[in-house]
Parts: C-alpha cells; structure tokens; sequence
C-alpha cells in the first residue's frame, strides 16, 4: 500500500507539474515573445485604412464589384468566406460536382472578365483552397481581371499593372510557392491611386 501511494504522489505531483509548465508557462512565454518580436502578426495581421480595420491581411474576404479583384471562390461556409466555417469542398479531382462547379466558374470568370473560350483560366480563379479563405491569388490571376478593374475603374491598363507588380509577393524563403497577389492589399492600394 505504500508504494501505491508513493506511485501516485508521483504521478500527480508530474501531471500538475507539466499541467503548469505546459498550460501556463509556455503559452504565456510564447505570446509575451510573439507580442515582443511580431506584434503585427500576432495581433492577427489587421489591415487598418483610416483607423479602422478592414480585414486581415491573412484571411480572405469577398469582393463582388466589378471595380475591385476578386479572391479566388471560397467553400467557406453557406455564402463562402466564414472565417468560422474555414475548409474545403473535400471533392476529389474525379467528383462530377466538382467538374461541373469549374465549369461553371470557368464560364463566368471569362464572361466577367471578357476572356475569349479558349483560353485558358488559372486555377486559382476557379477552385477554392483547402482553407476556403485564401487571401491571395496569382499573378497570372491578377493580371486577367486588371483589364475589368481598369474600365471600371476609369484608369488606364498600365497604372493598374504596376499597382499589381507593387503588390506581388515573392516566394517565401525565396523558394517555396509562387509570386502572389494579397487581394485586400491590392484593392486598398487601388483606393489610395483614386
């Protein structure tokens, strides 16, 4: 019986030790080191215009306005973009589903954006990510939909290619992904020119 109990004094005594180290002391080490070092990042990557917050530069948001880039489509809850509701469509490559909701955007990014049937949309502008709140999108992307926000804009092609140039992001690291494009940066930057 008494080693029962010294057993057990251990295993308590290690459980509320690691319950303390753990629960307590790490996560508050990490978050006075976080505020300390990235106090952007870790206050959740607000973009402010005005004082006010608009968004996060890490969480997409829907534009619709013919007058702003759109992110890509979201699978993010009912009406998209639910930063609650974050996830996939969980479609596999094969899903009937799937290949028709492409289609379908396919169809009306090239209508919206006046792009002749045969060429090609990326596909960015027509998937959602795994997240359903991807903030960015690509440069070929951008680039297509510069032609529409620029009629409605009322500004010439050129200006807004170089506000995209401007924006693009590099590779992270210098080597992983692809140059990309914070749509919310972007449309900010787009109302700062006007």
């Amino acid at each position: 019986m008494k080693t029962i109990l010294s057993e057990l004094r251990v295993a308590v005594t290690a459980v509320l030790s690691l319950a303390v180290v753990l629960c307590m002391a790490y996560p508050l080490a990490v978050w006075v080191l976080a505020q300390g070092l990235f106090p952007y990042e870790a206050g959740g990557s607000m973009v402010r215009r005005g004082g006010a917050i608009v968004g996060s530069a890490l969480i997409a948001q829907n534009f619709s306005s013919p007058s702003y880039f759109h992110p890509r489509p979201s699978a993010a809850g009912e009406a998209g973009y639910d930063g609650a509701s974050s996830g996939g469509t969980n479609l596999g490559p094969l899903s009937r589903k799937l290949v028709q909701s492409v289609r379908v955007r396919v169809d009306a990014y090239r209508a919206e954006n006046g792009l002749p049937p045969g060429l090609p949309v990326p596909a960015d502008a027509v998937t959602a990510s795994g997240s359903g709140l991807d903030p960015h999108i690509s440069v070929e992307n951008a680039l297509l939909q510069a032609p529409r926000v620029a009629y409605h804009r009322g500004v010439d092609r050129p200006a807004v290619d170089r506000l995209i140039q401007a924006n693009t992001e590099g590779r992270a690291l210098g080597i992983l992904g692809e140059p990309r494009v914070n749509v919310l940066k972007l449309n900010l930057a787009l109302d700062r020119k006007k």
